[in-house]
């Protein structure tokens, strides 16, 4: 008997930030495909809502609250996670903005503490992430690690959001030399870079002026790229980073 292409039944993901958008249309994605999930939020409340969504929905799924920029927190959580289900196969770093909200201005006129809350999130706690739930992967020979990054590491734009450029750059190099180590192992290591999203207000007007196919990418887009990235049909993918925009960026 075959299983479905894509399928990810009997597959435990944690998934950062999912209690709402893009995350949560990731987990939402895992779930459909047959994985246990997870849905970490720094605020225990949102955490809360989108699990319990997911499982009126028929789907397996878990609060998993803790902030991501605090090791403790965040291995206990993972801990946590473990004891529940005896591990976890498949970690979506998707947590990319801070619980205070994205901030915009000029790089000259920022401060050093500002650009820390992008770094602590989208590269610490990508960093700590994986060294929490790397052992079992390893051990037990198959795992997925998946980063969601943003095109603002490829191509500049005036916006004011340096600080979250270089944070995702940094994602990008880190996966690229993790995937290095541990694809004998069975554990690939990937990044979906998504370009403009409909999350913001403007997103729209943008994207059909700018992306080749003309609209902007939507939760549902970036659980379907996640999905694959997690299934074993993806096992000779690892090291990459896969654009998801909308035919903006060709190159």
């Amino acid at each position: 008997m075959f299983l479905p292409l894509f399928s990810l039944t009997g597959r435990r993901a944690l998934v950062t930030g999912a209690g709402r958008g893009m995350g949560l249309g990731i987990a939402r994605a895992l779930a459909r495909q047959g994985a246990q999930v997870a849905v970490n939020e720094a605020l225990p409340e949102r955490a809360q809502e989108a699990a319990e969504c997911l499982v009126n929905e028929g789907y397996d799924a878990i609060a998993a609250p803790a902030d991501i920029t605090d090791p403790a927190q965040l291995r206990e959580m993972v801990t946590g996670v473990k004891a529940r289900w005896g591990g976890i196969d498949i970690f979506v770093a998707n947590a990319g903005v801070p619980v205070g909200g994205m901030t915009y201005g000029r790089f000259v006129e920022s401060a050093p503490e500002e650009w820390k809350a992008y770094i602590d999130l989208n590269l610490y706690g990508l960093m700590h992430g994986c060294q929490a739930v790397l052992p079992g992967m390893l051990e037990q020979g198959w795992g997925r690690i998946i980063a969601i990054t943003s095109e603002s590491w490829r191509a500049g734009v005036p916006m004011g959001i340096a600080a979250y450029a270089a944070s995702k750059a940094g994602a990008v190099g880190f996966i690229r030399q993790l995937a290095s180590e541990t694809g004998r192992q069975g554990v690939t290591v990937n990044a979906l870079s998504l370009g403009t999203m409909n999350n913001w207000e403007g997103a729209e007007a943008i994207a059909r002026k700018s992306c080749a196919v003309a609209r902007a990418g939507s939760p549902q887009d970036v659980g379907a790229g996640v999905a694959y990235l997690a299934s074993e049909e993806a096992s000779w993918v690892t090291g990459q980073v896969h654009a998801l925009n909308g035919g903006s960026l060709t190159a």
